[in-house]
């Protein structure tokens, strides 16, 4: 499983609505990821460029795009950016393979 962080807006129209009607869209989102196959860890709302913040842990990119899609096409949502996150100990496995590897690539014009 991949952890996914995605920010994004919400439209004029849902803040209005929210406003209006508040409700739990922490657990409409968990919902929604939990529907798509993904798991929601967290959702926070931020101050700044993007209105929200979610930490999702998902299988799959295809299963992370379908539920981003799916909050997307809803219309309350819009400049979704969504960010692949490695654990600590996943990074420390990338660098030591990365130095096996390096040994062996040239660079260009070498």
């Amino acid at each position: 499983m991949a952890i996914y962080i995605t920010q994004g807006r919400y439209t004029p129209d849902a803040v209005k609505g929210m406003v209006a009607n508040p409700e739990n869209r922490e657990k409409a989102v968990a919902d929604l990821m939990e529907k798509a196959g993904a798991k929601l860890l967290d959702l926070y709302f931020t101050f700044g460029e993007y209105d929200f913040l979610s930490i999702s842990d998902a299988p799959s990119e295809e299963v992370m795009a379908s539920a981003l899609i799916a909050g997307a096409a809803s219309g309350g949502i819009s400049h979704l950016r969504t960010t692949v996150a490695m654990t600590s100990k996943d990074a420390m496995k990338a660098f030591k393979t990365a130095g096996a590897l390096s040994k062996s690539f040239k660079p260009p014009g070498r």
